[in-house]
């Protein structure tokens, strides 16, 4: 992908927060500023959350959303909203799973840069975004990459995969390193440090994490995953923090410097993730990675500010997708 580096942080009355000294949101939001809107299918938006979601991202540039579900629920939400739809498109359908099936047709057919999920199951859309003849798969295993502004930690943070991937395969981790590792370089990051956590740091044959780990990085070393450095397995505390991989003697040049934490599961991945948000204060946006457009998976937990963060990651990635397609073309 190419690289669409983050301006240098510098304070904004409209997206700086004195809670976030990283500023990573604030970044990203000042590497969109000058790059055109993505065409963005937003699937089933039918509540509040939603649809004023994909409003306020569109009027702050980020996309220019064809809203894709049943035009009178929409409508009534708009109304009851106070919001103005004419200047975007409106796709009716019956009901939600027909507005997921459209918008992924949408994105076949390129009338589409990205998908948002609005009022709806996740599994719903996904089913419909991984069906093997009329989906978005690409050759990559499909993945989920948390970009998150952690007040405590030094440097934005890339936590896979929370959300898609229940107990991925060492051939799954594969794809789901490069994909973190591809979109920190859209990020700016043209060396992301990547940590494979596990419960130690030493490889333990009874600890399938741990072999993973070991099998990743040796991957790393043969060129089956490039772009990055990979190393583990890690603990937590060894991959963020400097301090406690030197206390364990641990010789690493990632060991403490993480800028990605790769989970073992699931579950271990959504209770790092969660953590982080609710007792590290930290901010997370997120994105779908390995499918033919970018998808964001909104959350109604989320905040607005959340929302346009994803959003924002979800434009930077459609357009180094659309600058390296170029670049093939031209050669």
């Amino acid at each position: 992908m190419t690289n669409l580096s983050l301006p240098t942080a510098e304070p904004d009355a409209l997206t700086g927060d004195a809670q976030h000294p990283n500023d990573v949101f604030g970044r990203l939001f000042r590497a969109c500023e000058h790059l055109p809107a993505v065409r963005c299918a937003v699937v089933h938006p039918c509540d509040a959350d939603s649809l004023g979601g994909a409003v306020a991202a569109a009027l702050r540039g980020l996309i220019e959303p064809v809203l894709v579900g049943p035009q009178a629920k929409i409508r009534a939400v708009a109304k009851e909203g106070g919001w103005d739809l004419s200047p975007w498109r409106i796709v009716d359908t019956e009901h939600s799973h027909e507005a997921a099936d459209v918008a992924v047709a949408l994105a076949r057919s390129g009338e589409v840069q990205a998908l948002m999920k609005g009022s709806l199951h996740t599994d719903e859309l996904m089913a419909a975004v991984v069906a093997s003849t009329t989906g978005l798969r690409t050759a990559r295993r499909i993945s989920h990459v948390f970009v998150m502004d952690v007040p405590a930690y030094p440097r934005m943070l890339l936590v896979t995969d929370a959300a898609v991937n229940i107990a991925p395969t060492i051939r799954d981790k594969v794809d789901i390193v490069q994909n973190a590792i591809d979109l920190a370089h859209v990020l700016g990051v043209p060396e992301p440090k990547v940590a494979i956590l596990a419960a130690v740091e030493m490889v333990n044959p009874e600890m399938q994490a741990t072999i993973d780990a070991a099998m990743l990085c040796k991957m790393a070393d043969r060129g089956q995953i490039t772009g990055g450095l990979v190393d583990g397995p890690l603990a937590f505390d060894n991959a963020v923090s400097v301090e406690a991989a030197r206390t364990k003697h641990i010789e690493s040049k990632v060991a403490g410097l993480a800028d990605i934490l790769v989970v073992p599961n699931i579950e271990a991945g959504n209770m790092v993730a969660k953590q982080l948000q609710y007792l590290a204060g930290a901010d997370s946006a997120g994105i779908v990675l390995g499918t033919r457009v970018p998808i964001v998976l909104t959350s109604r937990a989320d905040s607005v500010r959340m929302r346009l963060a994803s959003t924002a990651v979800l434009k930077l990635v459609a357009h180094a997708r659309a600058q390296a397609a170029a670049a093939a073309l031209a050669e």
